[in-house]
């Protein structure tokens, strides 16, 4: 995967942007204004910040090293995935969708019933 690969996964999520609010080369993923990814444009590596289950983030840590806990960002409930070809897509993406799933779990039954009717 790559960043542009990244990009249009999660833009094809229901209610997501994408912006820069921290600075010009961190790209920020949220559904209905809630982050669930991020990655840098700058850097050597793509690496990507999900946000992730505290017990889960732990077994995955152990499990690839590939995966650490989230540069710049709570390290209970986000893991950096350093993206280098070790980890397959399959994982990835699944990872992806769990970041998601959290963010819309804990959102306003307002926002969830949008969510379902699209």
């Amino acid at each position: 995967m790559n960043v542009e690969q990244f990009r249009d996964y999660c833009l094809a999520k229901l209610l997501v942007t994408e912006e820069f609010p921290f600075d010009k080369s961190t790209l920020v993923f949220k559904v209905a204004g809630k982050i669930f990814g991020l990655t840098s444009l700058d850097g050597d590596d793509f690496r990507i910040n999900l946000k992730c289950n505290p017990e889960k983030s732990l077994e995955l840590r152990a499990e690839h090293s590939s995966i650490i806990p989230g540069f710049h960002m709570n390290k209970k409930h986000w893991n950096t995935i350093i993206v280098d070809g070790t980890m397959n897509q399959k994982l990835l993406l699944s990872l992806i969708d769990h970041s998601y799933n959290l963010v819309v779990k804990s959102m306003p039954n307002k926002i969830k019933a949008k969510l379902e009717k699209k």
